[in-house]
């Protein structure tokens, strides 16, 4: 399984979209995972589907799901778009490509 580290909230954590978290975020945000992947980093999206993808990721990652809520909630909801954006672009980009995205304008790094 492909993943994706970055520093979210207040520590490095491990991003990944397994098949079955792949089946949820389609399911949750009504569109399929190909689209999603074109569309997102084209800046074609909701807020939701940033906090989600970062939700899902987080859980796939070994975070627990009531830590990945709040963490989503506070870390992705709650920032400006730039912030979300960019990790959600990361996480697509290892989905599409198998291969870490470089880093984004924007996405914080490990040293803040």
């Amino acid at each position: 399984m492909n993943t994706h580290v970055a520093f979210f909230g207040d520590a490095d954590r491990t991003f990944a979209l397994t098949p079955e978290l792949i089946i949820e975020l389609e399911r949750k945000i009504g569109m399929g995972i190909g689209s999603l992947c074109l569309r997102v980093p084209e800046g074609h999206f909701k807020h939701a589907d940033l906090v989600e993808i970062t939700r899902l990721a987080l859980i796939g990652g070994g975070t627990t799901p009531q830590e990945a809520a709040a963490l989503a909630d506070t870390y992705a909801a709650k920032r400006p778009l730039n912030e979300p954006y960019a990790l959600a672009t990361a996480i697509l980009q290892m989905i599409w490509s198998g291969t870490p995205a470089p880093k984004l304008e924007g996405e914080a790094s490990a040293n803040g």
